[in-house]
This record gives C-alpha cells, structure tokens and sequence, in this order.
C-alpha cells in the first residue's frame, strides 16, 4: 500500500519532497492530471469531477494508505466529496494563513496570500480568513500565470520576475511581513517572490504542516531522512513517459533549490 500524492501537475512535488524527508522507507505513489491542468482557471465542478475521477482511476490500480490532495485548488472545491466515499484518511491543502497571523500577532504587518483565482474565490477559504483575520490584516492576489511557468518548466528569471513585476504593481510591498504561498507549485518560485519584498519578510507554505498532518494520520512520527526514501509510482492522465520525466527533472531542481 501505497502513500499517494495527488496534484493537478507538478507541483505537488513540493509536498512530496516533504513527506520523502520525514517518511523515509515508505512507498509513495505520484498522480499528476496533467491532462486537464491547470486546475485554477476551471469552474468548481469541473474541478470537483476531475478530482473524482482521477482517485478512483488510482484506487483501481491499489488502495492507498493515505491519500495527500497535494493541490490548494482541488482541495478547495472536492476534498468533503472525497472523504465522504474514500476508506482511508484524505488530507488535504490549505493557505498557512494561521501561523502567519500568529508570526504577525505583535508586529501587525499584513499578510499577504498568493494562490489560483479558483482556490480564493471558494468558501473554503473565505471562511478561513474570517475565522482567523479578526484585524483585516490578510490581502489576497491571484497568480495563475505561475502554474503555467512551472508546468512548461519555464524558469528563466527575467520572465518570471516580469510577471511578477506586473502582478505586484499595485501593492505596498513595504506593508508585508508574511507572504503565504498558497498554491503548490509557487514554491519553485520562492526566491523570486521573496526578491519583491523586504528582507525581513517570510515567505512560507503550508507543505510541511500538510506531511506532519498526514504523519499524524499514520500514526506514525516524523524522522529526519537517515535512511533511503521507499520507491516513487509515477501515473498521469497525459503523455505518461514524457510526464514522467518532467517529473523527475523537476523532483531534482526542487530539491536542489532548498
């Protein structure tokens, strides 16, 4: 049995690599929907349909142990569906806006969350913010274009900083103190977007909150990686052997950006 990782594309690597450090000597089982990314710029059922789709193409090949919706988009509209007729634990992403109102509480910088349009326009997320934003300090900015940047594997520096350049234009960058990647695929652009702000800003992700969830789940505890991690099933909805190596090139630039 395996751990699967469920992403739209790519960027569910970002948490993978997580689990990879913390799990070693599990078995982990990689989906990509590569065939219908990007997911941010679909309807909520389109999403919702694809999602479900997808996990039970995967538990017709084995039943997972666990089962990581590596993907804020897809957690935002289908993770209630999937718990209410999966058999095993389902955890999902969400923006870490939590700690960064608590790494906040005293300065009372604002915070700032980047995702798709579709996982900030759902309530899901809305309902996070009002439960936990009680002095208006958190700002919200979609950037879908990212996605596509990692998804075409396009990370040249001069276009994504002009993307960049344009979608923070109109933003008191000065007035951040957190900025909260809420989207899995924004991590392979970390640096870049912590180059628009202060130095003294954070920016952070949710991915390693989401493993020690999912190693909550397990029962069991999280380990640094002194031994081999277990064997990586990659499957897609697309060109599965061209997927599959887009896969491991971006495995290895991930991990050699940290």
């Amino acid at each position: 049995m395996s751990i699967v990782f469920f992403d739209s594309g790519m960027g569910g690597i970002t948490v993978l690599r997580e689990a990879l450090t913390l799990l070693p000597g599990q078995e982990f089982l990689y989906y990509a929907d590569t065939g219908h990314v990007p997911y941010g710029k679909r309807t909520a059922e389109e999403v919702r349909s694809l999602v479900i789709s997808a996990v039970e193409t995967i538990v017709k090949r084995e039943r997972p142990r666990a089962l990581v919706v590596a993907c804020n988009t897809a957690t935002s509209v289908a993770i209630e569906s999937l718990r209410k007729v999966s058999p095993f634990p389902v955890i999902g992403m969400e923006p870490a806006v939590k700690p960064a109102l608590e790494h906040e509480k005293v300065s009372g910088r604002r915070v700032l969350v980047l995702a798709t349009p579709l996982t900030l326009s759902q309530e899901k997320y809305s309902d996070l913010v009002s439960r936990l934003d009680s002095e208006g300090q958190v700002d919200s900015l979609p950037l879908p274009g990212l996605v596509d940047l990692v998804e075409q594997e396009d990370f040249r520096g001069e276009k994504a900083r002009a993307y960049l350049q344009e979608a923070f234009s109109s933003l008191k960058r000065e007035d951040y103190g957190t900025i909260v990647l809420g989207c899995t695929h924004f991590p392979f652009f970390k640096n870049e977007i912590a180059s628009f702000f202060s130095p003294y800003a954070d920016v952070i992700d949710g991915n390693k909150g989401t493993v020690l969830h999912l190693i909550r789940c397990l029962g069991s505890s999280p380990r640094a990686e002194r031994e081999a991690h277990g064997p990586v099933v990659f499957m897609s909805s697309g060109d599965v052997e061209k997927d599959k190596g887009k896969f491991f090139r971006l495995m290895e630039r991930y991990q050699g950006s940290r």
